[in-house]
């Protein structure tokens, strides 16, 4: 007996089921079956961006982008079921590069790549398997998805500078006295620190998530739609800096508690809730798609031209599944590869004596011990010269680099993740080195200047550094990789740079003095 689970599914299913034409019940059956393959395929990368859209509050908002992704669908719909599916072969090069950019995710340890590339390959199985009409009818919905992967922790540095910058300018509008450095800005009430959390970025991005959907939704003229997704931009970045700037003004005349609890209270969601409306408030008089305008209209979908060329390249259903799983198996079986190979390198290394140096016990006035998770080797020390510079010299040694083995992954280096040192500023970058002030709650000051170091390359680059791995790993060539951090503490006179001029000037170029630390050849 054959068990029809249409029949026994609840009734409005069945009868969606029932109104659905062949092409589409075999389409749908196969993209789901495909995606449910996906998810359990790369589950570890699903589960990394499900915990940073439930923990992470700069990420909460994700969570409402499935229910419009499906709402998205569903006022399509309509339009949609018109169009005929295909299986279409040209929809496996999206698929594959989403599939690459995976890979080079996994190989640059990069972990926003790799989610970007499980998004991308949802995108490209989708129009693989619903052909070229269809996918141009859900050409937004597909786009949007784009907005699963939580990204935006890149331009936290950025922007709480912007927030620092604007903050000073309204503080002395109002006639508030103030000095600022990097991001700390003192009054005569107190010090305040334009955090991580304040630099505004968790609303920044849900503003253009909103706004990007509300373009697309209420606009027809692309004009409009730009001048909406830049009022998102921009918004969100000078409201950010005039609640930093309510917050120390309010704490000249209640006191820094009760600004704080104001913060807390007011200038969170509430501010921001209020924000947003004037934004859409602003522009609704402009919004030019009719209430009753189709979203998709699929009468010109099937006429145009170019989509009725595209048609053409079809492919049988099983060649293009068989092509989207041999595609998954290539990558994973390459990224395997990658993952297992590490560089031989020394059982044992130490900082070297440096000519007009001597080491001494490190001692630094606030506890400062640079990350550098994953690596087979960690040294650092202090050196004092003659003149009474002091530096202190950070340095590890990687056989590989993949998850959890990352030199330049996010919260290694100079800035101690979950330390109470706070980046302050850039700072000068000799020899190429990625110079940074940062600062502790004490007051103590430090200028750090880091550099990479792999296959003969020397630079401050995080970027730079990840594109060499990248290349070593797709070429599955194992390479040591380095890194150095030389900093030193600020004290009165300002002599960090000076000391850290001094010893770069004793050691000679970095990358040579690291590899010979490294004992690398």
């Amino acid at each position: 007996m054959q068990l029809d689970l249409a029949r026994a599914a609840p009734a409005p299913i069945r009868k969606f089921m029932d109104g659905l034409s062949p092409s589409w019940r075999v389409a749908m059956t196969s993209l789901c079956a495909v995606w449910l393959a996906l998810i359990v395929l790369f589950i570890g990368d699903w589960a990394a961006m499900g915990r940073q859209w439930w923990d992470s509050s700069t990420y909460n908002h994700i969570l409402l982008i499935p229910a419009i992704l499906g709402w998205l669908v569903t006022v399509r719909w309509p339009q949609l079921k018109r169009l005929q599916p295909q299986a279409w072969w040209p929809g496996l090069l999206w698929f594959a590069g989403g599939a690459f950019v995976w890979v080079l995710g996994g190989f640059a340890g990069f972990s926003l790549l790799s989610q970007a590339g499980v998004v991308i390959m949802f995108q490209g199985s989708a129009i693989a398997l619903l052909g070229p009409q269809v996918s141009a009818g859900l050409a937004f919905p597909l786009f949007y998805m784009v907005f699963l992967v939580p990204f935006g922790d890149e331009f936290i540095p950025a922007l709480q500078l912007a927030t620092a910058r604007i903050t000073m300018a309204l503080l002395h509008g109002s006639g508030v006295p103030a000095s600022i450095q990097g991001v700390f800005i003192t009054t005569p009430r107190g010090y305040f620190e334009v955090a991580e959390a304040c630099s505004g970025v968790k609303f920044l991005i849900a503003m253009v998530a909103y706004g990007t959907l509300v373009a697309n939704v209420c606009f027809r003229s692309w004009p409009r739609r730009a001048a909406l997704l830049a009022a998102c931009f921009v918004v969100p970045i000078l409201a950010n800096g005039v609640r930093a700037w309510g917050t120390i003004f309010i704490a000249q005349y209640r006191g820094v508690e009760f600004a704080a609890g104001f913060d807390h209270i007011f200038y969170g969601w509430v501010f921001f809730a209020i924000v947003m409306g004037l934004v859409m408030a602003m522009s609704w008089p402009f919004f030019d798609r009719p209430m009753d305008d189709p979203i998709v209209d699929a009468p010109a979908v099937e006429e145009n031209l170019l989509l009725r060329r595209l048609s053409s390249a079809t492919a049988p259903l099983t060649a293009v599944l068989a092509a989207l799983g041999a595609i998954v198996l290539a990558v994973s079986l390459w990224a395997f590869a990658a993952d297992r190979m590490s560089a031989t390198i020394a059982a044992q290394i130490h900082l070297p004596d440096v000519p007009g140096w001597h080491r001494v016990d490190y001692a630094p006035a606030h506890t400062w011990q640079p990350v550098h998770q994953g690596a087979d080797h960690r040294l650092l020390g202090r050196y004092v010269d003659g003149a009474g510079h002091v530096v202190d010299v950070s340095y590890a040694l990687y056989s590989r680099q993949g998850d959890g083995a990352e030199a330049g992954g996010f919260g290694q280096g100079a800035v101690p993740l979950g330390s109470d040192w706070a980046w302050a500023s850039p700072a000068p970058g000799p020899d190429g080195g990625l110079g940074e002030r940062i600062q502790a709650p004490d007051g103590t000051e430090r200028i750090a200047v880091t550099w990479y170091r792999t296959d003969g390359m020397t630079t401050g680059s995080n970027l730079r550094l990840k594109l060499a791995n990248i290349r070593d790993r797709l070429l599955v060539r194992a390479t040591p990789t380095a890194t150095l951090i030389v900093s030193s503490e600020q004290a009165d006179g300002g002599n960090a740079e000076s000391a850290i001029t001094a010893f770069l000037a004793s050691i000679g170029a970095p990358g040579p003095w690291m590899d010979r630390i490294g004992a690398v050849e």
